[in-house]
């Protein structure tokens, strides 16, 4: 025992002392045999120890920090360590403060140090961080050291200071293929593709990421052309490259050209897929973005949150449900996180595809909810026309303490528009200013007009749109020129629509409304005169159409629409329909019958074929009695339609769901969730 006190420590680098005993074989070993012998101050043992944490092999930061603190007097090797692995962990703010406690002990940083932090601070945008250490290298003697000119570069090229990034380039006696590609990168993504270009030319070598620099910069820039003749002239295609084409093709609309390249890839990664799904959701083509997701997982690939939110927002627009709820369970089995953006995605996809059911049990199940979550489910019930529940979880809210941000009121305005709501929408408009400081933008003041307009106050709503601070925009204009159109005020319709055609003329939905409030008013002089207006000027009416989903597709129909596999059997369903609905006391209303026809039987003819009771008698032939219709109309329902699916509902004890172009109607036992003007 005594001779084992007073025995010199054990030190399992002196060769000596390496057959003891078993060589360790990880750091925990060494830092507990070192613990062990009161050794862990010994410079050279300690730099060993932190440099095993910090090898990207083990890259164990935590513990290297522990370690780093329980050090007396760190080396600038160990200070070295640290801040690099730090960075490499993607932990700037780490090594940046890490950085700074070293300089206040008195420790010098080298050529390893500084580009290490540069490359921190360009990482965190640190601008007033990153000059600092800039004048720190010019004053100690390193302004042109290469690897710190190199970092410099890189970092002022990041941050767009191309002027700087220039001046300290022209200055490297030693200019390497690193700092080559930062400044081309740079000019790149900013925007200067010529000078880039010009730099290009004039490089002695390239490298693979000198030509993707410079076909993605082209790509950002919207020249896909240009970057195309680079991408072409490349000597060997690297996968970024690939994925930089197919994104800039998919952000300018070229989606063949995106698909023809995802085709002809030799290896795709993940970030390939995904940049395909996004450009398709994009781009409207829904199908296959969801076609693609399948194919996707059938390849065995896991998809990852940014894949997820894609196939999430093609799924919201086409509002197929049975896709919503697959992607749903899918995500359950694989253990995705509802805490943060994906939660917010699920729960409008939900209320997007009128399951609000779904959507609220998808926010009660979130147990850290954020603002996000409840702007989204505030958002859902406002357009579902559940006014009473969106302003309970609105106040609700406001009680534990979250601060509603701008979109937040946005959906609490809508709900409040949507139900009429026009002394409590006034209080939390002038809430959001007085209370929460926030300043309205268009949308919130378009909000609050279409508030005025739903209710009938048509003079007042054109009064605010007369004095807002911002020139009002079409859908603003819109809103006005819809409530004239509800409340048959041809004076104001007209005013509407006049701004509203200098605003956009080119925006048919404008001169269809005010068509149609000519129709109504049997005006049909004024019909032709606006109709002959957009053939002048080249505006088409879009067609109207409805979609039904059924068993994982989706099913189309138009006016008088005799197309389907199935039509034969809808349009037996259809006469039923109609008798039931005259035995039940339904008068048709002629008056939204928006063509020149001739008499009565032909407008109730044209009224019933219109394509919402086409999709309406598809799935009452199609769905089990306990199954809600859902139908996806790309135009606003007419009156007429209104009131006959309200009375469909209760003739068939079915909940139909409507979703037009404005917003969800939820029929039920003779009743709807909209409290609009009919």
């Amino acid at each position: 025992m005594q001779n084992l006190v007073h025995s010199p420590p054990l030190n399992p680098f002196r060769s000596q002392d390496r057959n003891f005993t078993q060589f360790p074989k990880n750091p925990h070993q060494f830092h507990a045999l070192y613990l062990k012998t009161g050794t862990l101050n010994h410079p050279s043992l300690s730099s060993r120890l932190l440099s095993l944490y910090t090898d990207p092999k083990i890259n164990d930061l935590n513990n290297a920090l522990y370690l780093f603190d329980e050090l007396q007097r760190p080396t600038l090797l160990s200070w070295n360590l640290i801040i690099k692995c730090c960075v490499q962990n993607h932990r700037s703010n780490d090594a940046i403060a890490l950085f700074s406690r070293m300089i206040l002990h008195g420790v010098v940083p080298d050529g390893f140090t500084l580009p290490c932090v540069i490359k921190g601070c360009a990482r965190l945008n640190a601008v007033h961080e990153g000059k600092q250490v800039h004048g720190l290298a010019l004053k100690i003697g390193f302004g042109s050291d290469k690897f710190v000119q190199s970092s410099l570069v890189s970092m002022y090229a990041k941050w767009g200071v191309m002027d700087v990034a220039k001046e300290v380039f022209d200055r490297m006696e030693d200019k390497d293929l690193v700092s080559w590609n930062s400044l081309i990168d740079g000019y790149a993504r900013n925007g200067d593709v010529e000078f880039a270009m010009k730099l290009f030319d004039e490089m002695p070598d390239r490298d693979e990421f000198t030509w993707t620099a410079l076909v993605d910069g082209l790509c950002k820039c919207g020249k896909v052309e240009a970057a195309r003749e680079v991408f072409d002239q490349m000597p060997s295609k690297s996968l970024v490259s690939f994925n930089a084409m197919i994104n800039g093709y998919m952000k300018c609309g070229k989606v063949h050209l995106a698909n023809q390249l995802f085709s002809q890839m030799p290896v795709r990664s993940l970030i390939s897929w995904n940049s395909m799904i996004a450009g398709f959701e994009l781009n409207g083509r829904y199908f296959e973005a969801l076609e693609l997701f399948d194919a996707l997982l059938k390849e065995g690939l896991m998809p990852s949150i940014v894949t997820i939110l894609s196939a999430l927002t093609a799924v919201s627009s086409l509002a197929v449900l049975s896709n919503g709820r697959w992607i749903h369970s899918f995500m359950v089995k694989h253990g995705f996180e509802l805490d943060g953006v994906l939660g917010t995605s699920l729960i409008t996809m939900y209320s997007k595809c009128g399951s609000m059911e779904s959507a609220m049990k998808v926010f009660e199940a979130i147990s850290n909810k954020k603002l996000g979550h409840w702007t989204a489910i505030i958002v859902g019930l406002g357009m579902h026309g559940l006014a009473d529940q969106a302003l309970e979880l609105f106040h609700e809210m406001r009680r534990i303490g979250m601060k509603p941000h701008d979109i937040t009121f946005i959906g609490v305005l809508n709900a409040c528009s949507h139900a009429g709501l026009v002394d409590e929408g006034s209080r939390i408009f002038h809430m959001m200013i007085d209370e929460y400081k926030i300043k309205p933008t268009v949308e919130h003041y378009g909000c609050y007009v279409d508030i005025l307009c739903r209710a009938g106050h048509l003079e007042q709503a054109k009064k605010i749109i007369e004095s807002m601070p911002m020139k009002p925009n079409k859908v603003i204009w819109m809103s006005l020129l819809g409530g004239s159109r509800n409340h048959r005020n041809l004076e104001i319709g007209e005013y509407a629509a006049h701004n509203l055609i200098e605003a956009d003329p080119d925006f048919a939905g404008c001169y269809t409304v005010l068509s149609n409030m000519y129709a109504a008013a049997g005006k049909w002089d004024k019909v032709s005169q606006v109709r002959e207006m957009m053939k002048k000027r080249g505006v088409s009416k879009d067609a109207g159409c409805s979609f039904i989903e059924h068993k994982g597709q989706l099913h189309k129909f138009i006016v008088g629409d005799r197309s389907h596999s199935q039509s034969e059997d809808i349009y037996a369903k259809l006469k039923e329909m109609r008798e039931k609905l005259k035995q039940a006391g339904h008068v048709p209303d002629t008056s939204q019958v928006l063509l020149n026809i001739e008499g009565e039987k032909e407008k109730e003819s044209e009224l019933e074929n219109h394509s919402e009771r086409l999709a309406i008698s598809f799935g009452l032939t199609n769905m089990e009695g306990t199954t809600p219709i859902r139908i996806i109309k790309n135009l606003r329902v007419c009156n007429d339609c209104h009131q006959v699916t309200k009375l469909l509902s209760v003739i068939y004890n079915r909940e139909i769901v409507v979703r037009d172009n404005s917003r969800f109607h939820h029929f039920k036992n003779g009743s709807c969730s909209c409290n609009d003007f009919w």
